[in-house]
């Protein structure tokens, strides 16, 4: 009966630390990486300005050919 339960036992922990945990561990990788890696709601992005270096949040952007900039004088727009 022992003998039985020690088998058990040792299957058990060879499951759990070379199957399951492995598996567990990569899930909560790949969430954490999933979280990071796109902005919460509410949240903005900021960039940098291409001629003076401001960083300025896109939504308030001017972008011209592409390019972020943080006002008109800065892009060169009237």
């Amino acid at each position: 009966m022992l003998k039985l339960v020690f088998t058990l036992a040792v299957i058990g922990a060879i499951y759990y630390f070379l199957i399951k945990k492995p598996q567990v561990t990569q899930k909560r990788q790949e969430r954490a990486d999933a979280e990071t890696s796109k902005p919460k709601k509410g949240e903005e992005i900021m960039v940098e300005c291409e001629k003076c270096g401001t960083f300025i949040s896109t939504h308030e952007a001017i972008i011209k050919d592409g390019k972020y900039y943080c006002s008109k004088e800065c892009a060169g727009v009237k």
